[in-house]
């Protein structure tokens, strides 16, 4: 996700006393620690309004990010700057991204050096999901498969469409399924968030016996922002999206004017021709 088409506010060498690092006297002693933080938002609405309730106060996040990494204790300020970066982005709902930078100039390394630092952006993010069930109470596993998405950390499920019943997919004798799609917003890269889902698909015991089989819990990954990459285990977008009636109805109920990022028509023009 680019970073263009955001404002910024900025908090430059914001400085505190904390007790992190790998050797005992760091967090036994403590040493200072300073902070440079970018928060991405739209400050429209506080620029036109000139209220304060418009806008992210960038003293409260002063006050935050000191109070949080006072309170916590990490070894490294690889894991201090990403929990804190999830934090303000979790603490505060208008900053859709921050670029963090920890600088660490009590540094233990017995060399003359200005400061060490950690420098990381982090974004929210929208996936879309899929979701299918044949097995068993099969809304309630779907049901089961929403409560768990919304309690992954990072991860705020923002829309669900109807639940549909279809004809199995694949050519294999089996029930009917259920299926339906979300809208996520979600602070996991995509790989994380896969894994969430078959940790997800696993507790409602999914077994991956047969290809297109029966399965109490299916969970497929559609889209995630606009982005196109293929892994070893993970291709977006899903490559048969596109074919797939069970997947293009729920996802023109919840975004019909989305576009594939490959093909480049809605989701109700991808219906359209599938049902043509």
């Amino acid at each position: 996700m680019g970073q263009t088409k955001y404002d910024e506010i900025r908090i430059e060498n914001l400085e505190f006393f904390a007790h992190h690092g790998v050797f005992p006297e760091e967090t036994r002693l403590g040493q200072k620690f300073l902070v440079s933080l970018t928060m991405y938002t739209n400050t429209r609405k506080a620029g036109l309004s000139d209220e304060l309730e418009g806008s992210t106060h960038y003293g409260e996040v002063s006050h935050f990010i000191t109070s949080y990494m006072q309170e916590h204790t990490y070894k490294l300020i690889e894991a201090a700057a990403e929990h804190l970066a999830e934090a303000i982005l979790l603490q505060y709902p208008l900053v859709e991204g921050v670029e963090l930078e920890l600088k660490k100039p009590w540094a233990p390394v017995g060399l003359p050096l200005e400061t060490v630092s950690v420098k990381i952006t982090r974004f929210w993010h929208t996936a879309y999901i899929a979701l299918g069930s044949n097995l068993g109470d099969k809304q309630a596993y779907l049901d089961g498969a929403l409560q768990a998405l919304k309690a992954v950390p990072g991860c705020a499920v923002e829309k669900v469409s109807s639940y549909l019943v279809t004809a199995p997919y694949g050519g294999v004798e089996q029930d009917d399924f259920l299926n339906g799609a979300l809208k996520l917003r979600t602070l996991l890269p995509p790989q994380e968030l896969l894994e969430e889902m078959h940790k997800i698909e696993q507790a409602a015991h999914r077994e991956r016996l047969v290809h297109w089989g029966p399965r109490t819990l299916d969970l497929d990954l559609l889209l995630y922002d606009d982005e196109v990459f293929e892994t070893d285990t993970l291709i977006v977008p899903h490559v048969e999206m596109h074919l797939r009636d069970f997947v293009l109805r729920p996802m023109a109920e919840i975004a019909p004017n989305l576009r594939h990022p490959i093909l480049h028509k809605t989701m109700t023009q991808l219906l359209e021709e599938l049902e043509r």
